[in-house]
C-alpha cells in the first residue's frame, strides 16, 4: 500500500520543529547557522521553522552574538512568555496546582480542597482551579497552552484514560475528555510519579541522563521509569508500581488487598502502623499521629522512631537494590514527602543497597536524595504540557 506523502511531510516538519525548539531550549542562546550546524538541517529549513516559531510567539530574537568577520548573527532564545501551561496533582482530599511559564518558572500556585470523590465533582472541582490559576496570574485564556494532571493509579496516558485509581476507586474513567470539554483547553494525564520524572528528565536531577529511576516515598511508593532516554510504561501504562512489589508474604494488608507489599511498610500508614506497634511494645517514648510527629521523635533521639526508620529504610534498599540488578540504572532519584525524614530512613537504605546489590552495578549508579516542596508535584504535572511542546513527535508516540 502506499504510503500518504501528505502525511510524511507534515511529520518530517513536526519532527523538524520539535528539533529545533529543544535546539534553542537547551542552548538558551543560538544563532540559525549554530542550529542548522548542530541538527543537520538545511539554514533553509532552519529559517522557515524559526520564521514559525517566532511568529507563534514560542521564541524570540533576543541579542546579537559574536562575529567572526561578517555580519553579527541574531541569536534566538526561547519566549517564556510565549505561552503558559497548569499543572494539578490529584489527592485523596486536594487539588494541588501550578502556573508555569514556557521555561518551568512557576507564575502562581495553589491548594484547593475537593467536594467530592466522583468523576463529575472532581472535574467541576479542576476547571474552578484553572480559572483561579489563571485569574491570579493575570493569563489570558488564549495563552494557555494546556493543563497537565498527575495522580495516583494506573493510567492510560495516550488515551488519558484512567484505568484504576487507589484513591478514588475509580475504574475507567476517561478523565482527559471530561475536563478538555469544559475548559477547551488540552488536557494531559498520567501516573503522579511518571510526571515528576518527566520533570527530572527535562529540567531536573534526569537531565543528560538515559538511564534513570524516580523513586517517591510518602503517601504510597512509586516509581519512574528512564531506559535509553525513553519512559517506559510497560504494557497498559502500569509499570513502575515499586510499592506493590512484596517483600513479605505474611505481611500486614496492604491497601491494593495484597499482604506484605513494600508499601505497606515504607509508605506514610505503614510508618505509622510501625509507630504503634513500637509504642505498645514500649520502643517508642510517645504516641505519634501524624509522620510530622513520627519525625519530630526521631530528631529529638526517640530509639523507636529511629528504629521504626531504620526498619523501614532497609526494606526500601533492599527493593532498589533488585533493581540496581535488574536495571543497572546510572542514577536514582528519590523525591516526594517521605524524604522530610532524611538520614533517618536513608541511612538504612544505603546500607542495604551497597550489601545486597551486585558491587559493580552499585558503584555504577549515583543515589540522588532531592528536596520537596509540595508544589513539586504539580511542577511535574506542568512538565506533561510543556514535554507536548518540546519533544520529538517519535519519542511521544513510542
Amino acid at each position: 500500500m502506499p504510503t500518504n506523502p501528505i502525511g510524511n511531510k507534515a511529520l518530517i516538519r513536526a519532527l523538524n520543529r520539535s528539533t529545533v525548539l529543544n535546539m534553542i531550549k537547551t542552548n538558551d542562546l543560538i544563532a540559525r547557522a549554530e542550529v542548522a550546524r548542530r541538527t543537520g538541517l538545511s539554514p533553509a529549513t532552519v529559517t522557515s521553522i524559526t520564521v514559525d516559531l517566532v511568529r507563534d510567539n514560542l521564541i524570540f530574537e533576543k541579542a546579537t552574538g559574536d562575529s567572526s568577520g561578517g555580519r553579527r548573527p541574531i541569536l534566538l532564545a526561547i519566549n517564556p512568555h510565549g505561552g503558559y501551561v497548569i499543572g494539578i496533582k490529584l489527592t485523596e482530599t486536594q487539588a494541588i496546582s501550578a502556573l508555569t511559564d514556557l521555561e518551568a518558572n512557576i507564575i502562581t500556585k495553589g491548594t484547593d480542597t475537593l467536594s467530592g470523590h466522583s468523576p463529575e465533582k472532581v472535574v467541576e472541582d479542576l476547571v474552578k482551579t484553572v480559572s483561579s490559576l489563571l485569574d491570579q496570574g493575570g493569563i489570558r485564556k488564549k495563552q494557555l497552552l494546556g493543563v497537565g494532571i498527575g495522580l495516583a493509579g494506573i493510567i492510560d496516558a495516550s488515551r488519558g484514560v484512567l484505568r484504576q485509581s487507589p484513591i478514588y476507586k475509580w475504574q475507567d474513567v476517561p478523565l482527559k475528555d471530561m475536563l478538555q470539554k469544559r475548559i477547551n483547553a488540552p488536557v494531559y494525564l498520567d501516573n503522579d510519579v511518571n510526571t515528576l520524572t518527566l520533570a527530572e528528565r527535562w529540567y531536573g536531577s534526569g537531565q543528560k541522563v538515559d538511564n534513570f529511576l524516580t523513586i517517591t516515598i510518602g503517601r504510597g511508593v512509586g516509581m519512574g521509569i528512564v531506559v535509553n532516554g525513553r519512559f517506559y510504561r510497560g504494557a497498559s501504562g502500569g509499570a513502575g508500581e515499586l510499592g506493590h512489589t512484596v517483600v513479605d508474604p505474611e505481611g500486614p494488608l496492604c491497601e491494593c488487598g495484597k499482604h506484605g507489599c513494600l508499601e505497606a511498610y515504607v509508605g506514610d500508614p505503614g510508618l505509622l502502623r510501625s509507630a504503634v506497634e513500637a509504642r505498645k511494645n514500649v520502643l517508642l517514648g510517645f504516641e505519634a499521629k501524624t509522620i510530622e510527629d513520627l519525625v519530630r521523635l526521631a530528631n529529638e533521639g526517640d530509639p523507636g522512631a529511629r528504629q521504626v526508620y531504620a526498619q523501614a529504610g532497609e526494606l526500601l534498599g533492599r527493593s532498589i537494590a533488585n533493581l540496581v540488578n535488574i536495571f543497572n540504572p546510572s542514577r536514582i532519584i528519590l523525591n516526594g514527602e517521605g524524604t522530610r525524614a532524611g538520614e533517618w530512613i536513608f541511612g538504612p537504605m544505603k546500607e542495604a543497597i551497597q550489601c545486597h546489590a551486585m558491587p559493580a552495578l552499585a558503584s555504577d549508579v549515583e543515589i540522588i536524595i532531592d528536596r520537596w516542596g509540595d508544589d513539586k508535584w504539580a511542577y511535574g504535572a506542568a512538565s506533561l504540557v510543556l514535554r507536548e511542546l518540546f519533544e520529538s513527535p517519535v519519542h511521544r508516540e513510542a
